[in-house]
């Protein structure tokens, strides 16, 4: 059955689907595309007629991703530049001012799409009473290739024309919300990987100030962010790749998507440059992000904002089924890879940090697994506690959570590894081809819940407490108090603290990339 519904644009015609209205493919910006390629998104134009806002909208151009044996994380659909579109899920079309809550997913921030079947709005919106938003935003060379440097100006991408698609994104859902029974007041941002990366960049941004009001960073905060001089270099190395010389515009202007995206890869095409590490993610341009997201926050920059923010156990082992190397590791090859991020002397004594923590609690201390642990909280968790520790001071409502439940897969080789959560969190958990990875049963339905409660509750009042899940108390330096989210769902005091405290004398700045 069809529905309706007017905006600021014009008319849309969207889909009635099992009680919920659903419309798809909604232009928040104007077509980057052409001369406004690596420019600041535009207002989009209006439209007169009815728009047809039944099917998704193309999504922002990108490589093969990695998870494609999970259909639920396929990006289907035609590529395009033309991709700052958004969809809504919504009870109803009245004048109640229901929650809303904005998902932005991850992806390395070089792949994804609000459209792929995992980020499902359909059993959020239903059970909470809320409105759930999905967007897109452009990825990779289109959303966070900077130019401005390297061109003498003549392209003045400043590299975060992404992190502005999200934030126009959020603007159309102030201006347009209400007509889907939203409350512009009270509206949640939430996002894994990239998307949390991108999250804690939105609580910095002078831009998005005022857009929202909750935040959910899940496995990743405000710690992601290249320094103006790594995205020089990152732009003159795809360019040199490209063959094409920095100060010609025309010629970066005539490359096409295909190969822009063949940047930042080997000879062969398909294998990411290890020297560009991850090459593409918001540019701290003193501008549009000014000072790095972190110092920000601790300066007050999301002052009156809730905060929830966690990441999962074993993040890392989903990266580490890519590193054939890995299983091969010694002590003396652990010690060389963690200098590379770290002095050595800092780096032996992190490695014997964690082996003896692990070692206490019966845990594998071989060189892999110590490896996969450390990045796993140098990447994800540790970015998420400092988030954590640095909120309180402008905002009591900040919560932690860690996600333990293991995936069944490969034999439980993953562990609670990367993206494990979101089925959970979505309600998408039982979709075709999910089963294997995220686990099927009473238990992991009985997760299942207590995660949409708690996401729930929080997007509703700024604390996640709820009846499935129970109290749970906000995050303070004190007790560090964290819900384990996973086969018993609890309340603990500063988990795996002996890990956190290894990295006290690290800075900021070696969280939160690769």
């Amino acid at each position: 059955m069809s529905a309706a519904v007017s905006i600021h644009q014009g008319k849309l015609e969207g889909d009635e689907q099992n009680g919920l209205f659903v419309f798809k493919g909604i232009p928040f910006a104007a077509p980057p595309v052409g001369a406004r390629r690596w420019l600041p998104p535009e207002k989009p134009a209006p439209w007169t007629g009815v728009r047809d806002a039944r099917r998704f909208g193309a999504v922002a151009h990108q490589n093969k991703m990695m998870l494609t044996a999970l259909s639920a994380m396929v990006v289907d659909g035609e590529q395009s530049e033309d991709c700052l579109t958004l969809n809504v899920w919504t009870p109803a079309l009245d004048g109640k001012r229901r929650p809303v809550m904005v998902w932005i997913h991850g992806g390395a921030f070089t792949i994804g799409a609000g459209s792929q079947s995992i980020y499902d709005g359909s059993a959020l919106a239903r059970r909470g009473d809320v409105v759930l938003v999905t967007v897109n935003y452009r990825l990779g060379p289109l959303g966070y290739l900077r130019l401005a440097d390297v061109t003498g100006g003549k392209i003045p991408s400043s590299g975060s024309e992404g992190m502005l698609d999200q934030v126009a994104a959020l603007e159309w859902v102030r201006n347009n919300i209400a007509e889907f029974g939203g409350d512009p007041g009270n509206v949640t941002i939430f996002g894994e990987s990239a998307g949390g990366m991108s999250v804690g960049t939105l609580l910095a941004m002078p831009a998005a100030r005022g857009l929202f009001h909750k935040a959910i960073p899940q496995s990743g905060a405000c710690h992601t962010g290249a320094p103006v001089a790594r995205a020089n270099r990152t732009a003159e190395r795809v360019l040199s790749k490209l063959r094409v010389q920095p100060g010609d515009a025309a010629a970066i202007r005539a490359l096409t998507p295909a190969q822009l995206l063949t940047g930042t890869l080997l000879e062969d095409g398909v294998t990411p440059d290890p020297e560009l590490g991850m090459a593409y993610q918001p540019v701290i341009d003193g501008t549009f992000v000014p000072r790095a997201a972190i110092e920000m926050v601790a300066d007050g920059s999301a002052s009156g904002v809730a905060v929830m923010v966690g990441s999962t156990l074993e993040e890392w082992k989903l990266f580490s089924m890519m590193d054939p190397s890995l299983h091969k590791l010694n002590r003396a090859g652990l010690g060389a890879r963690m200098s590379r991020r770290l002095t050595a002397e800092a780096a032996d004594s992190l490695i014997d940090s964690y082996a003896k923590a692990r070692a206490q609690r019966g845990e594998t201390v071989t060189p892999a697994e110590l490896f996969t642990a450390i990045e796993t909280d140098r990447v994800f968790r540790i970015p998420g506690v400092r988030l954590a520790q640095i909120q309180p001071r402008h905002d009591a409502r900040v919560y932690s959570y860690l996600f333990t439940w293991p995936s069944p897969a490969m034999g439980g080789a993953l562990g609670s590894c990367h993206a494990l959560e979101l089925g959970f969190v979505f309600g998408t958990n039982q979709m075709p081809g999910m089963a294997a990875f995220a686990g099927t049963g009473p238990a992991a339905e009985k997760l299942a819940t207590q995660m949409q409660d708690a996401w729930l509750a929080f997007a509703r009042s700024g604390d996640p407490s709820n009846e499935s899940t129970g109290s749970w108390k906000p995050y303070d330096e004190g007790h560090r108090s964290t819900m384990i989210f996973g086969a018993t769902t609890k309340l603990e005091d500063a988990p795996r603290d002996e890990e956190r405290r290894a990295w006290d004398a690290v800075p900021d700045k070696i969280f939160g990339s690769v």
